[in-house]
């Protein structure tokens, strides 16, 4: 299971990724010619794409924003009057450029040299391998898939982005966190010996929610409350505490082979919370038998923790999003702490580098691979709560189940819909199992 071997595993699922063929003989040309301007596209004008877009403007490179893509003409019209107030000399895009619907990622991304996959992640795989397709270097938010078919299409991707030599960064920021670098860095070093254990949170209050309205079809219901809908989310142990199960498989070097825990739906349990649960228990199982537990809950009013934390055979570390990494001996001294003063903002820092090495003509970015196989881990968190069983990683990995609605328009159903009474199936331990594997 070490990382590296898993490179071997994108060359016999490229043939069976699900996706569409993708030319592997181009090399992308960066920019126009004559122009040291790299031009930008957004795709997915939520919250999050805007932060992005901000984030790639203010990267300190020659950048422009040139078109925005959005399945929601309001979503598109509010980024692009937030942008407009923070960097008017860093846009050019006319009304011809704004580009509306379920196809107008494809449209928007011919437009730019780089484009920005910040939609829900159910959308990730086929954006990434058009991206890919025509030859752009990308920047894409975790989670990069909610299924073992999504997954399977991500793999298949990277390994034709790295031969057309694409830069591909993933919002997996804590991988651009200077106290999450240095810290596992002394790890793999050997500062506390070999991990044999560790514990992974993301406990808080949950989201937003956003009242069904009248007049609103079931595929524009879901899609305006993505979040709770596991064909767009893949439910918050993928869509969130992804970054915290990202940590703990940077630190092991590996990924488990096998997945087990429990999960319920205790307090958020009415019509406005879709199908996910509100809280997951897991134990990942890595193949030299040690085992990490991770916790993620969505219950207002308790308490928040948001951290990492590891125990190895020559002592323990402490890591959080808020900047500390602090490493113990085994006999409780402490032999770093790193100062969170000064530290670069770790979303912004993604695009510093990524730019800078689109502006020096480098190829030196593809995170494709490790983050679709965290996303893959906390797919199989996710079925192991759902059913009840010991998850292994091999046979999630070639699962079926393909969680994406058969169309995509405004009037197709998705597959899960409510019942009578307005409320959507929920997956039960033991019981409905088959619904999910």
């Amino acid at each position: 299971m070490e990382i590296l071997k898993r490179r071997d595993f994108i060359k016999s699922t490229a043939v069976v990724s699900g996706g569409i063929a993708l030319n592997a003989s181009s090399i992308s040309s960066v920019f126009a010619a004559g122009s040291d301007v790299i031009k930008v596209a957004l795709i997915g004008c939520g919250g999050r794409g805007t932060g992005a877009a901000v984030d790639a403007l203010s990267s300190g490179q020659n950048v422009k924003l040139v078109a925005l893509a959005d399945v929601f003409r309001d979503n598109l019209d509010a980024a692009y009057n937030n942008l407009s107030k923070r960097h008017a000399d860093k846009m050019d895009i006319p009304e011809s450029r704004k580009y509306v619907g379920f196809d107008a990622y494809k449209q928007a991304i011919k437009d730019a040299d780089v484009v920005l996959l910040v939609t829900p992640p159910g959308f990730r795989p086929q954006h990434f391998e058009e991206a890919v397709r025509q030859g752009k270097h990308i920047f894409m938010e975790k989670s990069v898939a909610v299924d073992a078919p999504g997954v399977r299409r991500v793999l298949a991707a990277a390994k034709i982005a790295e031969q057309k030599k694409l830069n591909v960064v993933v919002g997996l920021q804590r991988r651009f966190q200077q106290n999450y670098r240095e810290g596992i860095q002394r790890i793999h070093e050997g500062a506390i010996g070999d991990i044999v254990a560790g514990q992974v949170y993301w406990n808080s209050g949950g989201v937003w929610v956003r009242p069904r309205t009248p007049g609103q079809t079931e595929m524009e219901y879901q899609m305006r409350n993505w979040y709770y809908f596991n064909w767009l989310c893949g439910d918050h142990i993928v869509e969130q505490h992804v970054h915290n199960i990202d940590v703990a498989n940077w630190i092991k070097g590996k990924y488990p082979v096998s997945i087990q825990g429990v999960g319920s739906r205790a307090h958020r349990v009415g019509k406005d919370y879709g199908e996910i649960y509100d809280n997951f228990s897991i134990e990942m199982t890595y193949d030299d038998g040690s085992v990490v537990s991770s916790q993620c809950c969505h219950f207002e009013g308790s308490h928040n923790r948001v951290d990492e934390t590891f125990q190895g055979t020559k002592g323990r570390i402490y890591l959080s999003a808020g900047g500390r990494a602090i490493l113990w001996d085994a006999k409780g001294n402490e032999i770093y702490n790193h100062d969170p003063k000064g530290n670069p903002n770790p979303y912004r820092q993604e695009h510093v580098e990524l730019f800078e090495a689109i502006a020096k003509g480098e190829y030196k970015f593809n995170n494709a691979e490790y983050g679709a196989y965290s996303s893959l881990a906390g797919v199989i968190g996710r079925l192991a709560c759902y059913t009840g069983k010991v998850i292994k990683w091999e046979d999630a990995l070639k699962s079926e189940v393909d969680l994406m609605p058969a169309q995509l328009n405004w009037d197709a159903n998705p597959k899960v819909l409510p019942d009578a009474s307005g409320l959507y199936t929920v997956a039960v331990p033991g019981i409905n199992t088959g619904l999910y594997i």
